[in-house]
């Protein structure tokens, strides 16, 4: 007789409303979404997992409360959009300036900024042309996925 794996425990979803989901494996946010209803799924551009901001495709292993961000939580969104804004300047940059170091670029409460490294120093006419190169990336309307990378893989991309 071969040993067999326990069962996991359930993992149990709090939700805002105090409802609370259970699941038998580890669920995204995203599902989560899609399992209160279609529309929710549909509207759902992040979530807080227990408070912390999380992407709505990020599995959640173990008790949590979770909160679905939708556009109609203004403050949120608005701090979501900086964010994937911030990352859509690093795109553009890179494709215009190959070479250029990407350092740090967080959202902040009036915007978003990034820290570059590069020889020469960026002029005002650079930025116009990085905007513009910003509205061609989002015109391409690319999926958006959160990927984690071990050390090495992430050496070897950067």
């Amino acid at each position: 007789m071969s040993a067999s794996a326990p069962p996991s425990a359930p993992i149990q979803i709090s939700l805002p409303d105090g409802s609370v989901r259970t699941y038998t494996r580890a669920v995204t946010p995203a599902e989560v979404a899609a399992d209160i209803g279609p529309g929710l799924a549909k509207a759902a551009i992040g979530a807080r997992v227990n408070g912390a901001a999380w992407d709505i495709f990020h599995a959640i292993d173990q008790n949590a409360s979770l909160s679905l961000i939708t556009s109609k939580d203004v403050d949120a969104a608005l701090d979501l959009i900086r964010h994937d804004t911030a990352h859509v300047l690093a795109m553009a940059v890179q494709e215009l300036f190959p070479g250029t170091q990407v350092t740090i670029g967080p959202n902040i409460d009036d915007g978003f900024f990034y820290d570059f490294h590069r020889d020469k120093p960026f002029t005002l006419d650079d930025l116009g042309i990085i905007e513009a190169r910003m509205r061609e990336i989002v015109a391409r309307d690319l999926a958006t996925r959160r990927e984690v990378w071990d050390r090495a893989q992430a050496i070897a991309r950067f």
